[in-house]
């Protein structure tokens, strides 16, 4: 099979599965699962980055495994723990002469009471899972340098156990809001793709492929309002999420035209309007302005 027939055959696939991709991107995922290189996915919050891991987990039919980052992420929450309170019943019964001495340090360190975070999970499932690392720009430059070892080797040293090696080497998704820049050193070891806001037509397709009742005249409307709504000065712009969210919320008030019921429109734009700032920023003048454009 040629190189273009598998991206077209991705790209298929991915649609099916609810997730409409340009053939770069799709392109990109074809390379991603051949060689295994990590991909790093950079954009805007709420341009589907994340729901791209979601739908090659679905595509793979292997697990979604989850770390989800922040400032002052450590290794309990995200490699491994041990789990103090069994420990603790351990050493009672010790106490109690109900453990044997010598095996007792052995039985007190064993994985039977060693809680598996998302990246030591990650490299012990017997399949191949998609290890997403969401948010990867919100950790310490200190949790990223010690990602990349991880990376490199798929093994993770547990000091009372030993170096515990990969099982099955995952298919690792960084996502990246560009809350702060990144390490070449972690750039060098990705694949890399910037994923935009869709345009008209790529929404379009999504509203319709997630919401088949919508009818092609409210589907249009709300693809155009939200587009241009993203062109204002917005201090949170609306996602793809919110677009769907806009339109269930619309075909549940009975609204079939934007143009039909204004209130209706301006009581569901909480769906879009996500800050106060923004909220007061767009007022109902505004809002028809807006709809009898995108009528």
């Amino acid at each position: 099979m040629s190189e273009t027939t598998r991206v077209n055959e991705l790209q298929r696939r991915l649609a099916e599965a609810g997730y409409v991709a340009e053939r770069s991107l799709a392109a990109t995922l074809e390379l991603f699962t051949a060689l295994k290189r990590p991909l790093l996915l950079e954009g805007e919050a709420g341009v589907g980055k994340t729901e791209i891991a979601r739908v090659l987990s679905h595509l793979f039919d292997c697990p979604l495994i989850r770390l989800q980052c922040y400032e002052g992420l450590d290794v309990n929450a995200a490699i491994y723990e041990w789990n103090y309170q069994h420990q603790l019943l351990a050493i009672k019964l010790l106490e109690q002469g109900k453990v044997d001495p010598e095996s007792a340090e052995h039985q007190i360190f064993s994985e039977k009471y060693l809680l598996k975070r998302p990246l030591l999970q990650a490299i012990t499932q017997p399949r191949s899972p998609v290890l997403l690392i969401d948010e990867i720009d919100r950790a310490d430059e200190e949790f990223e340098a010690y990602l990349m070892e991880v990376l490199s080797d798929f093994q993770i040293s547990v000091p009372e156990l030993g170096t515990i090696k990969a099982t099955s080497k995952p298919y690792v998704v960084l996502t990246s809001n560009s809350t702060r820049e990144l390490s070449d050193a972690l750039r060098r070891r990705c694949l890399y793709y910037y994923v935009e806001y869709p345009g008209f037509d790529k929404e379009l397709r999504i509203v319709n492929a997630r919401l088949p009742d919508i009818g092609p005249q409210l589907a249009r409307q709300v693809v155009s309002f939200v587009q241009e709504l993203r062109k204002g000065d917005m201090r949170k712009k609306p996602g793809i999420a919110e677009s769907l969210d806009w339109a269930a919320a619309l075909m549940r008030l009975g609204v079939n035209s934007l143009d039909q019921d204004i209130e209706a429109v301006m009581d569901s734009l909480v769906c879009l309007l996500k800050t106060r700032e923004d909220s007061k920023d767009v007022s109902q003048v505004e809002v028809e302005r807006m709809v009898a454009r995108s009528v």
